[in-house]
């Protein structure tokens, strides 16, 4: 049986099962066997490898020892096992990062996890399609990466599961762009399922490791962060997958949790799609300097993006529409941005791109930290030919960014090989101040085209009555300092 067809089995058998309750259920379920039977597999290479070989989480969990005999334990034995003595081991597991790495990653992994099913007879089929897969075969462990991400791309529309997953269009652009190098700290402090990360990784494997000391650096080059359980477990699964032997630095965890000031890492690339549209809960501004505190969860991780990147380090952000026509706190956002980073180039994306999710417009913000902004280039992805819109059957597709590819150019010359075209303008800083930091600059090479489109039509709203906002503010400070200014209190003037 094929591995695509083998976990179509799997999601036939949990359908059947009264304890699992819709796709982002069956994800969940499926992700902890997963993590437990790549886990093994990679135990049982490393004990062939190394010669001070310790098992770093009591034998009787290791997937050989309790799931990988087909006909063994089932039914209420087999529930019992899991429910009263797998789940309450591995979650309370003592392992130091320092003392027992592997033990850390899988007491991570289960902190939040849970058993869904309730039928033991049926977990023992879903196991036993598991036992199809043979992850000690590199070949085999290959196939199943890359349908890994074709599962994650499926069930993106399952409960909350659709957040976590970017097109792998975008992300793969944007790692050719931002070229991350052997030994560069790589970072996504929004990471989800670790699709940016994997990329990276891929990346950075194909183009530079040529030794075996090669791929040790890589392994320990790769960062990230994840606030939510399902994500965090999906993205160790797939950094194992990829050959990560001791994903650590894979966080389970708030980014933004800690106070901005107190943060000494200094990272070379980051690119990341944070959150957008939601709120952070009560306390969390308190973390960042009074005058950009907000509870908007994209303003904030831009704010720890500039922080943390590395004198010289490449940023590549996924943020929305409203980021850049945004006014308060945005503003003050965007100036520090640009007094602090070189914000060499705006890719602005069509409507589309994250459906079925959201259709809110979305820009690829691509920042070097260390000189300020000059001159902003703007690039108007368009669709491709006899595409009027994306959807699930037709995603954007990498292909379509190799015009955007030919054009880039280089930083180090200060992109002296970009031109305008139909697509790409280039604005300068003084124009952006006069604008007061609005980056929501329309390409002049196209006449107005008038949109029907609900999404865009809500924005455009929405950023009208920003505006009025901002005027009615103004216009209370100036009636204001006219009230108490001391010429009006004397009554002079008159």
């Amino acid at each position: 049986m094929s591995i695509s067809s083998a976990i179509k089995s799997i999601q036939d058998i949990m359908r059947k099962d009264a304890g699992v309750d819709g796709d982002a259920q069956r994800l969940g379920q499926m992700s902890w066997l997963l993590f437990l039977k790549v886990f093994d597999a990679q135990e049982q290479e490393l004990e062939l490898e190394l010669d001070d070989y310790r098992e770093p989480i009591p034998a009787q969990f290791l997937w050989r020892n309790w799931a990988a005999d087909n006909e063994g334990i089932t039914g209420d034995e087999l529930l019992d096992f899991v429910n009263d003595e797998l789940f309450p081991q591995l979650k309370n597991l003592t392992a130091p990062i320092d003392k027992n790495p592997r033990g850390f990653v899988v007491k991570a992994a289960f902190s939040d996890a849970f058993n869904y099913m309730k039928n033991g007879t049926l977990l023992r089929q879903v196991i036993n399609k598991l036992n199809e897969i043979d992850f000690t075969d590199s070949n085999e462990r290959h196939l199943f990466g890359d349908l890994y991400e074709q599962i994650l791309k499926d069930l993106q529309s399952a409960g909350n599961a659709g957040e976590f997953y970017t097109p792998r269009a975008i992300t793969k652009f944007i790692v050719a762009v931002t070229d991350p190098q052997l030994g560069e700290s790589i970072m996504d402090p929004a990471c989800g399922t670790g699709g940016f990360l994997a990329c990276a990784f891929d990346h950075v494997k194909a183009n530079y490791v040529k030794t075996a000391d090669d791929h040790q650096t890589l392994q320990q080059q790769i960062f990230g962060v994840e606030k939510k359980q399902l994500p965090h477990l999906l993205c160790t699964t797939n950094m194992m997958l990829h050959g990560i032997e001791v994903p650590v630095q894979i966080r389970h965890g708030n980014t933004l949790n800690k106070p901005l000031s107190s943060w000494d890492e200094q990272v070379d690339v980051i690119i990341t799609n944070p959150p957008f549209g939601g709120t952070e809960e009560d306390g969390i501004e308190k973390n960042f300097p009074s005058e950009f505190q907000t509870r908007e969860t994209a303003d904030l991780f831009l704010q720890l993006i500039i922080e943390v990147l590395a004198k010289n380090g490449r940023a590549a952000v996924v943020l929305p529409d409203g980021t850049l026509f945004g006014e308060g706190v945005k503003t003050k956002i965007k100036k520090m941005l640009m007094d602090e980073c070189n914000l060499h180039t705006i890719v602005r994306l069509p409507n589309g791109v994250f459906n079925p999710y959201t259709g809110i417009k979305t820009n690829i913000l691509f920042f070097t930290k260390g000189t300020p902004t000059k001159d902003v280039w703007f690039y108007e992805h368009p669709y491709p030919e006899g595409v009027k819109n994306y959807n699930k059957t037709k995603p954007m597709r990498f292909e379509e960014f190799e015009t955007e590819l030919e054009w880039w150019g280089n930083e180090a010359d200060g992109f002296a090989s970009r031109v305008e075209n139909e697509q790409a303008w280039k604005v300068s800083i003084d124009d952006i101040v006069a604008r007061n930091y609005n980056l929501d600059i329309k390409n002049p090479h196209v006449g107005e085209v008038i949109s029907h489109d609900p999404q865009e039509l809500l924005q455009d709203y929405a950023k009208q009555q920003a505006d009025i906002q901002a005027l009615r503010d103004q216009l209370k400070g100036i009636l204001s300092a006219a009230l108490t200014s001391p010429s009006t209190a004397d009554g002079e003037g008159k």
